[in-house]
């Protein structure tokens, strides 16, 4: 049988999810990163940089080793959801510089703290305020996994890319506009039942 060591199997699939959702920026265009292409505009590149201020904040102020760049988008006068897009002044690269800069952040806290080492989101609820990091680590495994989903089907609006990671695209080997009609023709049929 083999040992398990939590902390680190939480630590690779938080790592997992990182790489995934920076996948889903792979060979597009600087328009296509940022097209919304849902009606609240969730677009590829501000879901990267949602991710990376959130993870800033979970893994530094939390535990008392803020992350030392400013993060303007959060700031009292930012106008709301300043954090789900990005400007025209802000590139890719800066975005995405951002997030492996707030990764490495994110794993010295993580290497630093045993899991039960005990923070305080400012932003919780005082009830619920005082946690402990392994908490956190799955609190932010599902925050990026949720939002890598979110990545999932915009990219796939954008140019039907789709799958888990390069290599693995974990998908069934069909003919998808045979399944897609089959499945409309379902959901009519069910509507008229």
């Amino acid at each position: 049988m083999t040992e398990s060591d939590p902390k680190a199997d939480l630590h690779r699939y938080l790592r997992q999810a990182r790489e995934a959702l920076l996948w889903k920026l792979d060979g597009l265009s600087e328009y296509d990163v940022r097209r919304p292409l849902v009606p609240t505009g969730t677009n590829l590149l501000g879901i990267v940089k949602h991710v990376a201020s959130v993870e800033a904040g979970y893994f530094g102020a939390t535990f008392g080793r803020p992350f030392d760049e400013p993060l303007p988008w959060f700031d009292d006068d930012a106008e709301p959801n300043a954090d789900m897009w990005a400007t025209a002044e802000e590139s890719r690269e800066q975005i995405v510089g951002l997030y492996r800069r707030v990764w490495a952040h994110s794993d010295a806290t993580i290497e630093a703290l045993a899991l039960d080492a005990i923070g305080q989101v400012a932003w919780w609820p005082p009830e619920r305020r005082e946690v402990p990091l392994h908490r956190i680590l799955v609190h932010m495994i599902a925050e990026t996994n949720r939002h890598a989903g979110h990545a999932d089907i915009v990219r796939e609006l954008i140019d039907g890319a789709a799958g888990l990671r390069d290599g693995n695209d974990n998908l069934a080997p069909v003919d998808w506009q045979q399944h897609r009609d089959r499945l409309e023709q379902v959901a009519r049929q069910a509507a008229s039942a």
